[in-house]
């Protein structure tokens, strides 16, 4: 199945590319208004009709442009033998921006161009699905069988809702900053509460990832350290050693030993059936309960099906837990270069790396991969940082051992304005350079 998804793509995405951003999305629009099938940018209008048919909604956020969207787009869904007659049960809408969007319902990971939200007529959400940790690889993640079962599964929450309202309640988050994208500080006056089909469109879309951009703004330009919580977003399973398998709602696929996962008690084959008391239905939904766990650490109740037993476990975070997740392969990742050090992307060297460069394990060794030129990326290149020099030591502390820790260390102990020394080397040489903290 994953091989006849890979050449649907193959052909889609050379359609795509044929096409300005301008034009794929006003075909879109046009195409799917005439088609019928989907609810095009209106979830007033899907809540309504929800109510008044007594279906389930199904909401697909996605970015057009973005050809890493494609990889789930809606001909590949629509064409799928057993999505589409479950699609028929659902009032479907197709989100393309997030202008406008209810922030205090809609919370997902925004360094995604994909995600999915099931919901009752009253708001409550069945689930989520669609999830991400690497930048251009997703079958690890995501599948179209998955998410035909997380559609099933949404179903049969319908079917039952009286019975499982209350398991429900954990889905909604509290209050965002905003309650809309463009009242972000960094946004307001840029955009509005919708797409400007009459002008520029594609400049008039507010995109997943600028919402995850404003809300860093939004602290750091006020002086304050950014949360963990903004930083590590909607932590991965595998960030805690529990891998789960796509194709399924959330069966555990590996279990990394010597992880809190490990620690837990989980096995292959367990089917995790909730998590703090709430219904799983993908990856995603996973996410959603790590995602509210506190940063200092928290106790997680899992309820899992092994071998047709029914068992319970726990799950123990520590304090700084949500640290060990990924940063570098989000889009939001580039604005945290530019604050922190000029617009460096730093990677960690090898074992053989560091031998050759007499850099014991233990200290920082980080490689330039790529230095901005331009503006405020560009600050790090003017002080004389170039594409293969090792950073040494970061504001005199040698023990910042990730291009994350970096950034943690910058957001979380220093403000916009101050400098700080950065010490790399360069042919066996030592040169010390100074830094400034960027807005």
């Amino acid at each position: 199945m994953r091989i006849i998804c890979t050449l649907a793509l193959l052909s889609i995405l050379s359609t795509a590319n044929a096409q300005t951003r301008d034009e794929i999305v006003r075909s879109d629009k046009k195409k799917v208004e005439a088609a019928g099938f989907w609810m095009y940018n209106d979830i007033p209008g899907a809540f309504a009709e929800a109510k008044k048919t007594g279906k389930p909604i199904i909401v697909v956020l996605r970015c057009l442009p973005c050809h890493e969207c494609v990889k789930l787009d809606d001909e590949l869904v629509d064409t799928h033998p057993v999505i589409r007659p479950l699609l028929e049960k659902f009032v479907c809408v197709r989100q393309v921006s997030t202008n406008g969007l209810d922030l205090n319902l809609f919370q997902y990971d925004t360094d995604q161009s994909f995600a999915v939200f099931f919901l009752n007529a009253d708001r409550t959400i069945y689930g989520r699905f669609g999830t991400r940790s690497h930048r251009t690889e997703w079958l690890t993640d995501v599948s179209l069988n998955g998410l035909a079962k997380a559609l099933q599964r949404t179903l049969d929450l319908h079917k039952d809702y009286g019975n499982v309202k209350a398991s429900l309640a954990g889905k909604t988050g509290r209050p965002m900053e905003v309650s809309s994208p463009e009242k972000y500080p960094s946004l307001k006056g840029k955009f509005t509460d919708r797409l400007n089909y009459e002008g520029d469109v594609v400049k008039s879309c507010i995109h997943c990832h600028q919402i995850g951009d404003a809300q860093r703004e939004y602290y750091w330009k006020s002086k304050k350290p950014i949360p963990d919580k903004v930083l590590w977003p909607f932590p991965h399973p595998k960030s805690i050693g529990l891998i789960l398998d796509p194709d399924e709602l959330a069966t555990v696929e590996e279990v990394k030993a010597g992880t809190q996962a490990a620690n837990a008690g989980f096995e292959k084959g367990d089917i995790v059936q909730t998590v703090n008391g709430q219904p799983m239905l993908s990856i995603a939904d996973v996410q959603w309960v790590l995602h509210n766990v506190s940063p200092e650490g928290g106790t997680v109740k899992i309820k899992i099906d092994r071998a047709g037993r029914t068992r319970n476990l726990t799950l123990n975070l520590e304090d700084g837990w949500r640290r060990q997740g990924d940063l570098s392969w989000r889009v939001t990742s580039w604005g945290l270069r530019r604050i922190a050090t000029g617009g460096l992307l730093l990677g960690s060297l090898t074992d053989e790396e560091r031998r050759r460069h007499s850099i014991p394990s233990g200290r920082m060794a980080l490689k330039v991969e790529h230095a901005g030129k331009y503006g405020p990326h560009g600050v790090a290149h003017r002080k004389g940082v170039r594409k293969g020099d090792i950073v040494t030591s970061f504001d005199s502390r040698s023990d910042l051992l990730s291009e994350q820790a970096v950034h943690a260390y910058v957001v979380t102990t220093k403000k916009h304005g101050q400098t700080v020394p950065l010490t790399y080397q360069r042919e066996g040489r030592s040169r010390t350079v100074q830094i400034p903290i960027q807005q």
